[in-house]
């Protein structure tokens, strides 16, 4: 464990004198001037917040209400309210998505009908890389706020982002301001966090924060061999000199741990189930056995973990005649490992297993990551020939340097294990096991891209939104034998162009309507982790038509969006018709679906929210290689794709001081395979919170969560015969303060 894991462990605590409830936001627009912590109900002018702007969706200043597209933001105050710890459970919030935590990929996010790598995650605006590389399950406690834009976004982030981009946007210094928030709890599965912040100003015009967080657990899902572990230390200094110049550093530092990994629950035949369930079934007889719900396979000594570092600095300086210019400059560094057993295959009892073994083999990954980013932004604002314009023109240039290790052995270096009791099998040691892979990837990719934006005014209710991107992408990939030494050395560059036009109408006062189009680009697979073969394909191509419209009314009681949109992805790698052996492009998938969100607080101390969304995905064309045979797969739903999602929240206060949460999660069935054999049953999570004042400034907040203790596939794994089960019915207890 690291010097800065040990500080982490020690600062939290001192900084905490109890958790925030409903932990306050630093944008000043939404200061609190309550004068404790409580959680109270309050009706709120703006509760889905469309006039605020969102940093993810555009560089032009725009206002979620003008922006034509689909944007979500979820506050640090609601991450509280709702008991949302890590990033999983905040993406899995977000209507429409679900996430899962897949050990080579924690907190991997679905939406709109894609997975993975076609959703960008941002911190602060920057993407390091593609989110299956880079995304971590850390804890929440640090970001002020996240922001989900819907849809593709190639144009404002580049490669990848076809089904949509979450921006994790850190907490921030504020001037004037001196205070200390803070959050301890304890929960069950000896889960306990930690957190403090502390905002000081130094002078009128230098203010600086800090935050820290820790959290432990035996296991987030009351896995056996499953202890976890996730740390941070966010820091931040603003000068402002005046209203026109401004200059932000800032370092974050994230560390994480998950023994013995965990793979999900392998699925076995319902004939040698012990207590079968509905929440998996297949074609084949596979089941989850409720029995097995705790067990894990994986040796003594796995692990999944990572530690990284970023260094920021922003200068914003506003001109006069409405100009801007803006300079990110940004270093990452991060260490990754994944050591577990990466398949787990069930053999029927016999050879001394009267219960039946799984047969494993091992893998062991590791990430050496270097990356660092420098964009600059000029904006103008002001009325051409009387007409509202705002534009902007940058350049962005990032290098990554990226070495992975990536050894992999045979079932038969580890033993089997047996269904019911499975023994503590240690870690296998030495290179000589890893036969079956034992590779190097050193790759050196620079991007380079030009980028503008423009929204014109037509008049005060009509706004037209364009933009451009370009990007010279250029990869030099050597590919090791770490065995013989011999090397396969590649150079592919692509150079794609993506746009987008939208428009909003201000219909009326309290309603505004959009529409738009754009496009996107993707790689076959992450361009870090690509095979040598995937590197020499082209980058795929989508684009999305979406409409919708943003309303709020009542006296600023009543906030409702809506969405349609249809999203198309071309040239997925399928087989080739006439040589089925090969791998071509020529694939296609495909999502259409509806989304509405809504807030409503009919009286002072009820508030009512909710997101509900339909999604119709398939793989349009598609074929695999199944036993040297080629087998159409086209018409079938992509995997870990529901058709429906579904989260409520209902908040009451009592007398002004005792608020009730009640929330519901909601997911439809999903598959765990392109064939669509192995289904996992839609669920229902109910959870439920009562948070009182004990002290000036301090709340006490009580949540049950899993309140039915539904036995749910969350998500699949890999293979797709492991199923990652939901965590059981739980219980906790925080402490809030702000002073």
């Amino acid at each position: 464990m690291s010097h800065f894991t040990l500080l982490a462990g020690a600062v939290a605590p001192c900084l905490l004198l109890a958790a925030p409830a409903a932990a306050q936001s630093q944008d000043a627009s939404e200061q609190d001037d309550r004068d404790d912590a409580t959680v109270v109900v309050t009706g709120q002018r703006d509760p889905l917040k469309l006039d605020a702007r969102a940093q993810a969706a555009s560089r032009l200043g725009l206002s979620i209400r003008e922006t034509p597209a689909s944007v979500e933001v979820l506050t640090q105050d609601d991450l509280q309210v709702r008991g949302l710890r890590t990033a999983r459970e905040t993406f899995d919030q977000v209507v429409g998505a679900i996430a899962g935590n897949v050990p080579g990929n924690p907190a991997v996010v679905s939406l709109r009908g894609f997975a993975g790598n076609t959703v960008s995650i941002l911190q602060d605006g920057v993407r390091v890389s593609s989110s299956t590389v880079v995304q971590r399950d850390g804890n929440n406690w640090h970001y002020d706020r996240v922001e989900v834009l819907k849809g593709p976004a190639s144009v404002l982030y580049g490669e990848g982002a076809l089904a949509g981009v979450i921006n994790k946007v850190t907490r921030k210094p504020v001037l004037g301001e001196r205070h200390l928030d803070s959050l301890l709890s304890l929960g069950s599965f000896g889960t306990v966090f930690a957190g403090g912040g502390v905002n000081l100003p130094v002078s009128a015009t230098v203010a600086i924060r800090a935050d820290a967080s820790y959290q432990r657990s035996d296991s987030l899902y009351d896995v056996d061999d499953n202890d976890t572990f996730s740390a941070g230390l966010t820091a931040s200094a603003l000068w402002k000199p005046d209203d026109r110049l401004s200059l932000l550093l800032a370092v974050d530092h994230f560390e994480d741990r998950y023994d013995a990994t965990y793979q999900g629950l392998p699925l076995i035949p319902r004939r040698y189930a012990l207590q079968p369930t509905d929440a998996v079934t297949s074609t084949g007889g596979l089941v989850a056995d409720r029995a097995l719900r705790r067990r894990n396979y994986n040796p003594l000594g796995a692990y999944s973990g990572a530690d990284e570092t970023t260094l920021r600095a922003r200068l914003d300086w506003a001109g006069g005649a409405g100009w801007t210019v803006a300079l990110d400059l940004t270093g990452y560094t991060a260490d990754r490992a994944y050591l577990l057993a990466d398949s787990q295959t069930f053999v029927a009892p016999g050879g001394g297993f009267p219960n039946g073994s799984f047969r494993q083999s091992y893998q062991d990954f590791r990430h050496d990551h270097r990356f660092w980013n420098a964009r600059g932004v000029i904006g103008n604002d002001r009325r051409i020939a009387g007409l509202r314009n705002r534009a902007s023109l940058g350049i962005e240039h990032n290098a990554t340097d990226f070495i992975s290790l990536r050894q992999q052995a045979p079932a038969s270096v580890l033993p089997a294990v047996d269904v019911r009791a499975p023994a503590v099998v240690p870690l296998p040691t030495g290179t000589a096991i890893f036969t079956t892979g034992n590779v190097t990837f050193d790759s050196r990719l620079r991007q380079t891209a030009l980028f503008a934006e423009d929204a014109l005014n037509l008049t005060s209710r009509w706004l037209l939104v364009g933009g451009i991107r370009w990007d010279h992408i250029a990869l030099d990939r050597a590919t090791i034998q770490n065995r013989t030494g011999a090397v396969d050395r590649n150079r592919p560059t692509f150079d794609p162009v993506s746009w987008r036009a939208g428009t909003t109408w201000a219909a009326t006062p309290g309603l505004t309507l959009y529409a738009q189009y754009t496009t996107a680009v993707s790689p076959v697979s992450s361009i870090l982790l690509a095979s040598v073969a995937n590197t020499r394909f082209r980058l795929t191509t989508g684009d999305a038509y979406e409409a919708g419209f943003k309303a709020s009314g009542w006296g600023g009681r009543v906030s409702v969006t809506g969405a349609a949109y249809r999203i198309e992805q071309r040239d997925i790698l399928t087989r080739d018709p006439a040589n089925p052996a090969l791998s071509v492009q020529g694939g296609r998938q495909s999502s259409r679906g509806v989304e509405v969100s809504g807030v409503v607080s009919p009286v002072a101390a009820l508030r009512l929210s909710g997101g509900v969304s339909y999604t119709d995905a398939r793989y349009d064309a598609l074929s695999e290689l199944v036993g040297g045979v080629r087998v159409d797969r086209s018409g079938n739903r992509p995997i870990n794709v529901p058709a429906t999602t579904l989260n409520a929240a209902a908040l009451y206060t009592i007398a002004g001081k005792v608020t009730v949460g009640g929330f519901v999660r909601h997911a439809g069935a999903f598959y765990t395979d392109t064939a669509n054999t192995i289904r996992v049953a839609g669920h229902q999570v109910l959870d439920a919170s009562v948070s009182l004042p004990v002290a000036r400034r301090v709340t006490l907040t009580l949540r049950g969560r899993n309140l039915t203790d539904a036995l749910y596939g969350e998500y699949s794994g890999y293979p797709s015969t492991n199923v990652y089960i939901g965590a059981p019915r739980s219980f906790e207890v925080a402490l809030a303060s702000r002073f």
